[in-house]
Formats: C-alpha cells, structure tokens, sequence
C-alpha cells in the first residue's frame, strides 16, 4: 500500500483526528476555572485550580487589547510565527467590546487554532511510526503531562510543524520537509535541533545531497518569515534572541536548582557565565550523539537521535517549562514505544505540572500555609524527578541505539519508518575501533 494512503484507507485517519480533538478538549475543559470562573484576574487562584495560560495575560501586557502590532509597536519575547497568530487572533477578536471578554475569546480563538496543531501532530506522528505501529499515535493524544500543559503556551504549533516536517521526510519529500521545519523554527527555537540527527545519519549513509536540500529548504522558508519583520522592525525582531541570552536560571531547569543549592560553579555566577555552561553541556551532549550516531554497530533510528538531542537541548537549557513536555511526547513515543519508561515519565511531568502551580503559590503568598501551596524543598523534589527520568529515557534509548536488537521497532523486517531516504540505506561512513564493537559486534546493515 502507498505510504501516503494507508492512513485513510485504513480509517485511522478519523479515529486519531477524534482522538486529538478529544484530548484539545480535555486541555481545554481543565482551564474551565480560569476561562469560565474568572480565576485569571484573582490571584493565586489561578494556579490553585492549576489553569494558568500565558495566552491570556499576555493579550495585555503585550499591548494587544490595545491594537499593538507585534515587533512593530511593541517587543514580544516570541519568533515572528508566533507573533503573527497573535496578532491575527487579536484581529479576530477587535470587535467585542467588553476588555475581559475579549481576552477570554481571544484565548477560545488560540486554544482553536492549537487543536489543529495538536490533531496534526498526532496524524504526522502516526504517519512517521508507519502502518504497522500508527496506533502508538494515541499515546501522544492522550498524553496526561500533554493535555494538561496543552494551552499554557504556544508550543503546539511548533510541535505540530516539526511532526509534519518529519512526516515529509518519511516521505522522501525533502523539500516539503525542509519548508515545515524552517516554519518551525520560526515559531519556536528548539525544532532547529533535528538538523544535528539529520546530519549525522545522512553522514553515515552517504545520503548528504537529502540533508542540504532540506537544510536550504529550512533556511529558505525561515528567511521568507523573518527578512520582512526584520527589515521592518530589527529591534523587536531580535527581542527573542537578546531575551533569551540576557535571562538567568530559571523555572524548571537544572541551572535553577544548583542556583538555589548555591552549587559553587554555578550559584552567584554572571549570565554570560551561565550561558557558556549552558552551551558547553549542550556541545559535550551532541557529541556524545554524534559519536553514538556514527559508531553505533547499526545505525540508529532517525526518531531516536532527534529525541536524544532535544532532551539534551532542555537537560542543559536554563529554562525547562512545564509546557516543554509538548516538544518531547511525540519523540518520545517514536524513539522508545514502550509502557513503561512511557508511564514512569508521565507520572514525573504530572507531579511537575501540579508542584511548580503549588510552589507559584508559596512564593506569590510567602506561605506554605495557603490552600495548596508546598514550599522548595517538594519543589525541586518534583524538579530532580522529571530531570531523573528524562535522563533515564535517555539512557534507555541510548542503549537501543547499540543494542538495536532490543529496539520493538525493529522487530521483523524493519530499519527505520521515519528515516525516508534513511530506511535501509547501506552505511557508508562508520567510526571503527569504538567501543560499539566491544559492546556488540557489527552487524551488517539492512
């Protein structure tokens, strides 16, 4: 069957299509408190009921209720893809009169346009596990840490985006591939960390000519995105790269808890300190997966690499949103479909979600004593276990990598359902004398 039928002769199409709508209406009914009882404009209230959204607030602060345009009268902290959908809900909403409706529709218009991104993130993760495994797809839709972290920001478009960029290369669309992840980047700054994966297993393969037409592709649709905000407005074009260099350790991240603990590398350090620890962790992680990518007895799934690095991407980041975990269930899901490390991981982001809303509490009131509040130490608690089973995940999949018997994916005749032009391409560049051959012998490639 044609890869590109099998979805709807199959009618999966509508069931994974329902199941991402229903899981968009889960997140949605559990900001209820905040969109429906008002809890946005109380206090802590709304991190007691959990509800958060920067979608919300953010109508406000960033002069959106005013007519504001993005980057030209005012700077957002976001890529220009991102300003734009604000703006253009923003446009959708200008007519309603009263300020606080307003905001509320203009959460209702986001949160409808995000469901798109969520449905088309579950169709292009099934698509990219292939035929034989295209109902793990359901593991993203109903993803607890997902449905909770859903509309806190806007996160699912990038996902949505970089998932579609990947199901075009399963494909062997390189070109389309290239244009839905130069989108991507442009919408979010983490999805640029699939060329690295690419890179290396095109390497391997001697499949270079598929990686730089998808990489121009991806430079060429982020150029078209960005030369005329750039042009236009350079100062608030560039607030998202200057914010993001000129901001400390923050909520969630590894950076944040050593700063707490006064770790002496880290507590008390500069920014620009922080920003070369940050980089030289992320460095010696990307080499340890090129290293792995290329001395790997067999050479590892594309879905496994790309997770590998974007969990190294947010291990050393100095940030790590709970809304983060969007970036990750897809990944996740293709790199290791196993119920188990799946499960623990949930349960993790879960306790995260709810301790960093209970903590909020504790540092807006100064008292552990307000309803649903905890204090640092249950805090970071939840912190180290979402960091610990991240790094476990990990380790699992780093270990598939070498040991690629023990991948379920590639059980029967099967290398990679997402490696496009990957998919049992002969290796043509392999690091010898590494310990992969000490671990496991080579074997030959399929």
């Amino acid at each position: 069957m044609d890869r590109g039928l099998w979805l709807a002769r199959a009618g999966s199409a509508g069931v994974l299509t329902a199941a991402g709508l229903v899981s968009a209406g889960l997140g949605f009914a559990a900001k209820s408190a905040c969109w429906a009882g008002g809890a946005w404009n109380a206090g802590v209230e709304q991190y007691q009921a959990h509800c958060y959204s920067d979608i919300y607030p953010l109508y406000f602060t960033e002069g959106l209720d005013a007519g504001k345009v993005p980057y030209l009268d005012h700077h957002v902290e976001y890529p220009v893809v991102i300003g734009a959908i604000m703006e253009g809900a923003a446009w959708v909403v200008r007519s309603v009169a009263n300020p606080y409706t307003r905001g509320v529709d203009y959460f209702y218009v986001t949160v409808g346009l995000l469901a798109v991104f969520l449905v088309a993130g579950v169709l292009a993760t099934a698509y990219c596990a292939g035929p034989d495994r295209r109902w793990t797809a359901l593991l993203v839709a109903f993803s607890p840490a997902l449905i909770l972290s859903a509309f806190i920001n806007w996160d699912l478009v990038a996902m949505g985006l970089m998932m579609m960029s990947l199901a075009a290369w399963a494909g062997r669309r390189t070109v389309l591939a290239g244009i839905l992840l130069g989108l991507a980047v442009a919408t979010k700054f983490y999805p640029l960390v699939v060329l690295w994966p690419l890179f290396l297993l095109c390497l391997r393969a001697g499949r270079m000519r598929a990686f730089w037409t998808t990489t121009a592709a991806a430079a060429g649709a982020w150029l078209v995105v960005n030369l005329p905000v750039a042009i236009a407005a350079p100062s608030g074009w560039a607030t998202f790269y200057t914010f993001n260099s000129s901001r400390g350790a923050d909520w969630g991240g590894i950076w944040y808890f050593l700063q707490y603990l006064r770790w002496p590398v880290v507590g008390g350090q500069s920014v620009s300190t922080l920003n070369a620890l940050s980089a030289l962790v992320f460095g010696v992680g990307c080499l340890a997966i090129g290293l792995l990518a290329l001395a790997a007895p067999r050479r590892p799934r594309l879905a496994q690499l790309i997770f590998l690095t974007t969990a190294a991407f947010l291990i050393s980041n100095k940030v790590w949103s709970p809304q983060y975990v969007v970036w990750l269930v897809p990944l996740v899901v293709l790199a290791r479909p196993r119920w188990v490390g799946y499960a623990i991981w949930q349960v993790a982001e879960v306790g995260y979600f709810y301790a960093i809303w209970a903590y909020l509490i504790f540092v807006v009131t100064g008292s552990v004593t307000v309803s649903g509040a905890i204090g640092a130490s249950l805090y970071f608690t939840a912190l180290m276990a979402r960091f610990c089973t991240v790094c476990l995940l990990c380790g699992l999949v780093g270990w598939e990598c070498v040991r690629s018997q023990r991948d379920v994916v590639r059980r029967g005749d099967v290398d990679d359902p997402m490696g496009g032009v990957l998919d049992r391409a002969p290796d043509r560049r392999v690091l010898r004398r590494t310990i992969s051959t000490v671990i496991s012998p080579v074997q030959p490639a399929h």
